[in-house]
């Protein structure tokens, strides 16, 4: 089944009915580790299983959704950008990508992109757009591009002439090396004009104990309870930014892209494991 608008399906099933508790899935753990309350039992013990070996797993995932927010102010203030295409949305929670930009600028336009059945239970949330922007949900995969660049509800949404902001966070590392996540963003990207940003998040090894770096790939090989999450390192995930320039600081800790005004101390690198970058398509 699939979702060709919000709030219409292709097929006789409903979201909910596509919703399997008992298998732990990654918005949902996600949504565990923040404190939410859409989450079942496989969720919340995948997150307990990922925590004993990883115990700031909810100071990463609690940064990871902090680092969005600045990124998101970032572009619409300083960079002036209008249109955002946010993949792996999420379930929705406080400052969504539309409440940060809108509050910026309220003609900004967001598109949302999740293949979870949960989130687009809750996609309503997700389209309380201000009078004068838009919001959109499209229940796709990443890993098919195609589907997304071609769906009707971006193409209403977003123009392809004017700048996009392309938002790729916490979801680069569910894409493994044999579906070439190299691959689809750059055909993302060449879909968008120049003056177009990427914002992306990603989490890494470098920092992790030997034994936790083994257990995360096993994991990603589909072995262990880390939820098939494909660790890179700075360099593979640098890789994605190729041909853009990249905004300052550069590739840096979730926690300390553009923090100086965060709560003090940050988090340090190896607490979050997770790299962010911003960076423009000239």
């Amino acid at each position: 089944m699939t979702t060709d608008a919000p709030g219409t399906t292709s097929g006789p099933a409903s979201p909910s009915d596509r919703i399997d508790t008992s298998v732990a899935h990654p918005a949902r753990r996600y949504n565990y580790w923040l404190g939410g309350k859409d989450n079942f039992q496989a969720d919340r013990d995948s997150g307990d299983m990922v925590a004993a070996s990883f115990p700031t797993i909810r100071t990463a995932a609690l940064e990871n959704r902090r680092f969005l927010q600045r990124a998101v102010r970032h572009l619409a203030r300083e960079a002036g950008i209008r249109q955002f295409l946010d993949i792996g949305t999420g379930i929705p929670t406080a400052d969504n990508t539309h409440e940060v930009a809108q509050a910026v600028a309220p003609e900004s336009r967001v598109v949302y992109v999740d293949n979870d059945p949960i989130v687009l239970a809750h996609a309503r949330a997700l389209l309380t757009s201000s009078p004068e922007g838009a919001t959109a949900y499209i229940d796709a995969d990443l890993r098919d591009p195609e589907r997304i660049l071609r769906h009707p509800d971006l193409l209403r949404t977003i123009d392809p002439s004017r700048p996009v902001a392309l938002m790729l966070v916490a979801i680069l590392h569910f894409v493994g090396d044999d579906d070439d996540p190299y691959a689809v963003v750059t055909r993302l990207l060449d879909a968008l004009p120049p003056g177009s940003f990427l914002a992306a998040s990603h989490a890494t090894h470098d920092y992790l104990p030997p034994q936790v770096a083994q257990e995360a790939k096993e994991a990603a090989r589909g072995d262990g309870p880390h939820g098939l999450i494909n660790l890179r390192t700075r360099a593979e995930f640098t890789r994605f930014f190729a041909g853009l320039e990249l905004v300052e600081p550069g590739i840096t800790s979730v926690a300390e892209w553009r923090a100086e005004d965060a709560p003090q101390p940050r988090p340090t690198a190896a607490e979050v494991s997770m790299y962010a970058g911003v960076a423009r398509k000239p």
